[in-house]
């Protein structure tokens, strides 16, 4: 009756899997079996009773084939119009959803304020070792010792004196964290962009250098008993104020995360940026 009303539509069937409830009673019995825990071990029998219950039941309405059934559907024939000459683009503002912070730092200002704060530690540390052991050596070796494979419970005169390996140790140590703290610093300053000094030279050199001193007798007990903690902090405030001022004076770049992902990986998008006017150009 219905395809005399409507001439353009006619009845046709769908092939879909056959409802079930089996997966409801295999959760409801799972959930019974846990229960019974805490409350009785009947619970736990009646909720492994349903679960195997479940699984054969479900089990055998997909083993070995899977049971479907025909639904019937009227499909009818829909013709779409339009009274639009042309077809309306969406146009996202950058405006709209705003993430923030609304501006960063590129990498390369992260590496150079790093590499920066690296050269400012230097001369404190060296200065440190010339006033506690009469030796420049002392700082490098407490870094990089632990990376030497035959440094087992060196004395003060080992660790004061010169070796390469250390050296190269301290070295690779040294630049690495300079340049991943940098690019960290990177990414933090523009949270508190009228601070950058605070947070990057007070605030985070005091927090890393509390954990530091607070995990460093259970990691390395013979390390923790050479450092000196105080110039040790001397010397991560000075990274910290070098390396936020070298980041903090960088030109700032217009951060892209409010745009859709097609955008920002450079993909053509026609449908989903401002739409240029042809006006003018006759």
């Amino acid at each position: 009756m219905s395809d005399q009303k409507n001439p353009g539509s006619h009845t046709e069937t769908i092939h879909l899997p056959a409802p079930t409830a089996w997966p409801l009673v295999l959760a409801f019995g799972a959930t019974l079996l846990f229960a019974g825990l805490v409350t009785s071990p009947w619970i736990s029998v009646l909720g492994g009773i349903l679960m195997i219950s479940g699984a054969v039941g479900w089990f055998r309405q997909v083993l070995p084939h899977e049971v479907h059934e025909d639904i019937p559907v009227v499909v009818e024939e829909v013709a779409l119009t339009t009274t639009r000459r042309q077809v309306e683009k969406i146009v996202i503002p950058e405006g709209d959803r705003a993430h923030l912070p609304l501006e960063t730092y590129p990498i390369i200002s992260g590496i150079k304020g790093g590499l920066a704060g690296g050269v400012a530690m230097i001369p404190p540390a060296l200065l440190y070792g010339l006033i506690a052991q009469h030796s420049i050596w002392y700082p490098v070796n407490l870094l990089g010792g632990a990376g030497v494979a035959n440094w087992r419970n060196p004395s003060t005169a080992d660790i004061a004196a010169f070796h390469w390996q250390g050296l190269l140790v301290a070295s690779a140590i040294h630049w690495t964290t300079c340049v991943l703290v940098g690019l960290l610093y990177g990414a933090m300053l523009p949270m508190l962009p009228r601070r950058p000094i605070l947070l990057g030279g007070v605030i985070a050199p005091v927090l890393w250098t509390g954990l530091l001193h607070s995990v460093m007798g259970i990691v390395n007990p013979v390390l923790d008993e050479h450092i000196a903690w105080g110039w040790f902090l001397v010397s991560q405030v000075a990274y910290g104020v070098t390396a936020g001022l070298v980041v903090a004076r960088q030109e700032r770049i217009r951060t892209t995360q409010s745009l859709p992902f097609a955008m920002r990986v450079g993909l053509e998008t026609p449908g989903l940026g401002h739409e240029h006017s042809d006006e003018g150009k006759h």
